[in-house]
């Protein structure tokens, strides 16, 4: 009973050290969570009260409790006891794969990171690369209901517009997006959803995930959370403002009830005068392939340009970019006039197409490709009521610009001409000039 019993240093070390973990968990623990659910609320509160439209409970939520909420939604269940029934497959296992779906799907906001670190890098990387301009802003946006849910719909030229609209709307709202595939990529991942955004596997066909997708954009929608979707599906391959998929549209559209929230929509045109994927999308277009990637080895020799660029003192390294914000669009207004899913997607489609803003390497780029003088492009765009979103000094400048701009990208030679193998380039920047000016005898 008294003999002498030898332990191994690891076993004392373990015996010892999981009280003290205990005790630290019990004893500190709740203080710790205690400091930093304190210094979380007193962010939220200085947010809040900035920001033009406040950050809805649902959206703070814990991620594993937002999962089971959508897990557990009678719309969901139904879809999984569909899905059992038409596989054939157990419901537990129907019921597992939906659980994976809504994990993969449900975002992890966290308010210190989007607005400490990820507005603050949005404006510094949009910085780095573009000089920022806001074409136009509708004066029927601060006439927008408190209560409303808004929904930003964009146009889609380049996976800057992520970074530059966040930067924007930060005063005034935290985004929720809809990212595809791309992003689901650790640890990137990790950082999008603590953005608040969700990730969509936009060419997927199976029942189950589109249900759990489309229930949890109507449970966001339903609470009030700000969201920013790009219903053509993909980056413009062409330049131009493509059709809606109807995708989020119709499950926001199903799930929407006239006397309960109204959802906005706010059409933004976004527009540039360097798109950093010009290359890879105007190559995509002519192999009629949409999955492209950027090779690992070109990105990180652009990145050492940019750097060396950047430390020799540039700034605007790729010219202007700029935003068009348009008149909001009810959805409750939409469905009493009678209107249907197809008509809201057209509208709405259009009003992004209206505000894109005209900068100086499109307008230049049209005039190249169409052989019309800049000036008489102008006229007619002023016609049109486009939006201008030119250089200050005048049209002389704009002109500089945009031809310095084309020939810096190898588009234009010297003399001014086009180069023969650039031909579909010069049409991918000129393309939104020309659909605006659409219709138009010139075009």
């Amino acid at each position: 009973m008294f003999q002498t019993v030898e332990l191994p240093v690891w076993f004392v070390v373990l015996l010892f050290a999981l009280p003290g973990v205990a005790a630290l968990d019990r004893i500190i623990g709740p203080g710790v969570r205690w400091f930093f659910r304190r210094r979380l609320e007193r962010v939220l509160g200085r947010v809040n009260a900035r920001l033009e439209r406040k950050i809805e409970p649902f959206k703070l939520m814990r991620r594993q409790d937002m999962v089971v909420r959508l897990l557990y939604d009678p719309a969901v269940l139904e879809a999984v006891a569909d899905h059992a029934a038409t596989t054939g497959v157990p419901g537990e296992v129907a019921l597992e794969e939906a659980r994976d779906y809504a994990r993969e799907i449900v975002p992890a906001f966290s308010a210190l990171f989007y607005f400490g670190f990820a507005t603050r890098a949005a404006k510094a990387l949009s910085a780095v690369f573009f000089r920022v301009r806001v074409g136009l802003v509708a004066e029927e946006l601060r006439r927008i209901d408190p209560k409303a849910t808004v929904v930003f719909v964009m146009n889609h030229r380049s996976n800057m517009d992520y970074v530059l609209v966040t930067w924007l709307v930060s005063g005034r709202a935290a985004i929720s997006y809809a990212v595809g595939e791309w992003a689901r990529v650790w640890p990137l991942s990790r950082l999008i959803r603590a953005m608040g955004a969700y990730f969509i596997r936009r060419g997927s066909h199976n029942p189950l995930y589109r249900r759990v997708l489309s229930r949890y954009v109507q449970m966001a929608t339903a609470e009030g959370t700000t969201q920013a979707v790009f219903p053509e599906g993909g980056l413009s391959l062409d330049g131009r403002v493509g059709t809606a998929r109807m995708g989020i549209l119709s499950y926001i559209w199903a799930g929407f009830d006239p006397a309960g929230r109204d959802v906005v929509f706010v059409p933004v045109g976004l527009a540039y005068d360097r798109v950093l994927e010009d290359g890879l999308l105007v190559k995509a277009a002519q192999s009629g392939n949409r999955r492209f990637r950027a090779p690992l080895l070109r990105v990180m020799w652009e990145a050492i340009r940019v750097a060396l660029k950047r430390a020799g003192g540039r700034r605007h390294l790729f010219g202007t970019a700029a935003a068009g914000f348009g008149a909001p669009i009810s959805l409750r207004a939409h469905h009493a006039a009678g209107g249907d899913l197809d008509a809201l997607a057209t509208r709405v489609m259009g009003e992004v197409e209206r505000v894109v803003p005209v900068l100086a390497v499109p307008l230049v780029a049209a005039s190249v490709a169409m052989n019309v003088p800049v000036a008489d492009l102008v006229a007619r765009l002023e016609a049109a009521r486009a939006v201008m979103k030119l250089p200050p000094r005048g049209l002389a400048q704009a002109e500089a610009e945009g031809r310095a701009m084309l020939r810096a990208r190898g588009i234009l030679d010297d003399t001014g001409a086009v180069r023969p193998e650039m031909q579909d380039l010069l049409a991918f920047y000129a393309a939104p000039v020309r659909q605006r000016l659409s219709g138009s005898a010139m075009d």
